[in-house]
Parts: structure tokens; C-alpha cells; sequence
């Protein structure tokens, strides 16, 4: 047996002991050692993000400092419960860090401690949201969310006249509410009439493809008047609130959940916020608490997951002290600019915005005035190096062949793009649709209109030509993250 000292920690040599063995593996060889197939394809893919142009808005880039703690030796660790409660051992410094991610999480949004309390476990937001449903609903009770093809999203509720899509609306009974055909608005008075005859326990404000401010303040008045509690999922705009950018829903809300790398910019994660202390006075004066703490907690374990990902937990940590900076309030008001200039660019290259332009961080294109749609549109973009989202509108039947497209603005202006980037961005999309325009003119269906831009020489030549141009404007501005790949 032989020594060998690797490093000294707090002071002291850290030892590895070896033995003679029959496998040279020890741990410490790098991806592209160990696995230079998949080294390659990360690669390509740190290439690809490089050399295009990230519009889509649910996506950022997370930072080095974030990114090294998601790789690091937090993935090891088991620990299944929460801080001094654990069905594990060895979990003291789990417990620290997660306790800081929770403390962080509420200066981040600066709240008070003795009256919000934060869950820093859940997966992602659509397990997030579900803890809450399973922390305030038995089965079958009524919810209200916004309807998928007006910008909701799966998690509150989405179903068909001969569907139910999500697991939301298998387990509970929803009712969407909807925006207002003229204004492309929340049309909250049809909301408020809607859930006086539907009488749900939960009413949610959350959206996927909105693109305008949410009356918080509306929506407590409704839930006030049809006791229902109220749930805001800000998981798109969760950076901006944290940025003090936009209108919080934590002065109004019961319960808020959110993702953690969209507009927040952190590692992948959820978080389920809840409300603690006084909820209301009875008419003898007695005051009624909040109860949510328990119930959440529980629903997350050991009623919906397991042990805790502890690396995503340190992440998002790290992610929610950047959030806490004066650097980061900077970048959520750029990311307002960037996004109001895209849109202002948009509509001065003739394209019909739903709402009519933004007041967040992106904008949703109603490609139907053009006799487009959000798949023709997407694909197009994709062989070009502009990534976006094919998304439905208000009025659409079809997910997979929707009529809009939506763009953000989030994770090219952590690149460093300017108001004069995007209208440049602009440029290159509205050159994207002229393509798709052209070869939807030649073709029937959708597979036919992608077989034809695989096989037209010109329409091949056309995009080439673009794609270049496009490359070459992106891989100019610095991307976070690590330089290596």
C-alpha cells in the first residue's frame, strides 16, 4: 500500500490510500477522456448556441459560478427530508447549503421571513406547481388557469373537448379562463364571472406566451370574492420580479412557484413559496394563520418526490445571489429594452403581435395575417441558426401547427445584445419568414414544405447564405458559462 497527498483542505493533507487492482478507473478522468463521444456532442452543442441566436423564452445562460455547482460533488449526496430532519446521514453541510438557498431565495425577492417561507426542493416548476395542488386540493376540486392556446400553461389544467392533457386536469377539475379576442389582454371580467358560477379552490395567474403585465391586485379580489385561494406561477418573469423590473405577485398571492433558469438565470430547478403568519381576523377578533407551511412541505416529501437534488439546490443558490445585485437589476431592465426594441422592430417589419407589443421579456407573433404558421416559421429559423418556438394563439386548434411564434429576450441579452442587436435579429428573422412565405407558395403540408427546403438547390443556397450571415453576427458577443467545450 502506498500514500499519495492530493490536497490539503481547512489545513489538513487530504490522504488517498491505494491498493493494487485489476481496473485503472479512478474517477478522475476528464469527459473527453472518459467518454470523448459524448465530449463531442456537448461540444456541438456549446457550438450551436455560440454561433446562433437563443430566442427562445423559457431559455438563458446559466453562469460559470451557478454551473459549477451543479457539477459538483453535491450530486453524491442523498438526503431525504429537510435540514436537521434527514433519513440520511452525513448531511450537515446539505444543510447548510440548503438553508442558504432558502435564505436567499427570499432576499431575492425580498421578502420577510416571518411572513413568507420558501420549498427549495421541488425538480423543476411543473412539479412545484403540483406539490401545491397536492398541499391544497383533495382530488377532484376546482381550479382556474389561464387556457393553454391563450398562453397558460400544461400544469394549470389544459384539456379538449375529448382530451385531458395534463395530469392537472386528470386529477383535478379545471376551467380556463381566457384573453379578450380584441384587446389580446386577460379578459378579467369574464374571469370573475366564470369562477362566481365554477367556485374553484384555486385560481392560478401564471402564463407561458404572455406578453403583458398581470393584475395581481385583480386577481386577489377575485379569489377574495369566491374563497378561493391564490396561486401565482411566475416562472417566466421570476428574474424580472427579483430585478424589482416588473409588478410582484408576492404582495397578493397565497402561494407563488416558479422555475429557476429562465429569466432568473440560474440552474434548473423550482421553488414553491408560501405564506406564513396571519390570513385573517374572524368576526370575534380571532385571527385565522396560514397553514400552507406544513401542507407544502409535505406535499413535496414524501408525498411527490424523493431525495433532494442537491446540486441543482446549490445552483440555484448561487443563481438567487446573483439575483440580489445591483449587476442583475441592470441586466432584467436591459432585458425590458431589448424586448420592447424587438418588438417595435417586428411591427415596423409588418408582423401582427399578440397585445400589440410587450411589457415583459417577450413577444408572441401572430403569423396568420402573413398565411404562415408558427411550425413553417420555426423550421425555417432552425436550419438558420435563429432558435425559437412555434406557440399557439388565441383562436388556434392545433399545438403542432399552431399560428405563432414566440420569441424572448432573456438569454441573448445575458450575451450582451443591445436594443440595435435585436432590431438586427429582427432583420434576420423577417428574412427567415420571406423564405418560409416563398416555399409554403410551392408546397401543400407541412412534411412537404420540409422536404422541399432538403431539396430546392435555391431555397438550399438562400439559407446557407443567411445561416453565414448569421453566424458570424453571434459568435461576436461572449457567452457565460465554461470557455471550454
Amino acid at each position: 500500500m502506498r500514500r499519495v497527498i492530493l490536497k490539503a483542505v481547512e489545513g489538513r493533507p487530504l490522504l488517498r490510500l491505494t491498493t493494487s487492482r485489476s481496473y485503472a478507473w479512478t474517477g478522475q478522468e476528464s469527459l473527453a477522456e472518459d467518454d470523448p463521444e459524448m465530449w463531442q456532442l456537448i461540444s456541438q452543442e456549446k457550438r450551436r448556441q455560440m454561433e446562433g441566436l437563443e430566442l427562445i423564452a423559457s431559455e438563458n445562460f446559466c453562469s460559470r459560478a451557478a454551473l459549477e455547482a451543479l457539477g459538483s460533488c453535491l450530486n453524491n449526496k442523498y438526503s431525504e427530508g429537510y435540514p436537521g430532519q434527514r433519513y440520511y446521514g452525513g448531511t450537515e453541510v446539505i444543510d447548510k447549503i440548503e438553508l442558504l438557498c432558502q435564505k436567499r431565495a427570499l432576499e431575492a425577492f425580498r421578502l420577510d421571513k416571518e411572513l413568507w417561507g420558501v420549498n427549495v426542493q421541488p425538480y423543476s416548476g411543473s412539479p412545484a406547481n403540483f406539490a401545491v395542488y397536492t398541499a391544497v386540493l383533495a382530488p377532484h376540486d376546482r381550479i382556474m388557469g389561464l387556457d393553454l392556446p391563450d398562453g397558460g400553461h400544461l400544469t394549470h389544467g389544459f384539456m379538449t373537448e375529448t382530451k385531458r392533457v395534463s395530469a392537472t386536469s386528470v386529477y383535478f377539475e379545471s376551467m380556463p379562463y381566457k384573453i379578450h379576442s380584441q384587446t389580446g389582454l386577460i379578459d378579467y371580467e369574464k374571469l370573475h364571472e366564470s369562477a362566481k358560477l365554477f367556485k374553484p379552490k384555486l385560481i392560478i395567474a401564471g402564463t407561458s406566451a404572455y406578453s403583458r403585465l398581470i393584475d395581481y391586485k385583480r386577481f386577489r379580489e377575485i379569489c377574495d370574492d369566491v374563497k378561493a385561494l391564490f396561486l401565482a406561477d411566475m416562472a417566466h418573469i421570476s428574474g424580472l420580479v427579483a430585478g424589482g423590473v416588473i409588478p410582484s405577485p408576492f404582495d397578493y398571492a397565497d402561494l407563488v412557484t416558479t422555475t429557476t433558469h429562465k429569466t432568473l438565470r440560474g440552474a434548473r430547478s423550482g421553488m414553491a413559496f408560501f405564506r406564513k403568519g396571519v390570513r385573517s381576523v374572524d368576526k370575534s377578533g380571532k385571527q385565522i394563520m396560514y397553514d400552507l407551511e406544513t401542507k407544502v412541505n409535505q406535499a413535496v416529501f414524501p408525498a411527490l418526490q424523493g431525495g433532494p437534488h442537491n446540486h441543482a439546490i446549490g445552483g440555484v443558490a448561487v443563481a438567487l445571489k446573483q439575483a440580489a445585485t445591483q449587476e442583475f437589476k441592470a441586466y432584467q431592465q436591459q432585458v425590458l429594452k431589448n424586448a420592447k426594441a424587438m418588438s417595435k422592430s417586428l411591427i415596423e417589419n409588418g408582423f401582427n403581435l399578440v397585445s400589440g407589443g410587450t411589457d415583459n421579456h417577450l413577444v408572441l407573433v401572430d403569423l396568420r395575417p402573413r398565411g404562415l404558421d408558427g411550425a413553417r416559421v420555426e423550421t425555417v429559423c432552425n436550419k438558420v441558426s435563429i432558435t425559437a418556438n412555434k406557440n399557439t394563439c388565441p383562436g388556434d386548434k392545433s399545438a403542432m401547427n399552431p399560428g405563432g411564434l414566440r420569441l424572448g429576450a432573456a438569454a441573448l441579452t445575458s450575451r450582451g445584445f443591445m436594443e440595435s442587436d435585436f432590431e438586427k435579429v429582427v432583420d434576420f428573422i423577417a428574412e427567415a419568414t420571406a423564405i418560409a412565405t416563398e416555399v409554403k407558395t410551392k408546397t401543400n403540408k407541412l412534411k412537404d414544405f420540409k422536404a422541399f427546403l432538403e431539396t430546392d438547390e435555391d431555397v438550399i443556397a438562400k439559407m446557407a447564405q443567411l445561416k453565414k450571415a448569421i453566424n458570424e453576427f453571434a459568435i461576436r458577443f461572449p457567452m457565460p458559462g465554461f470557455s471550454d467545450h
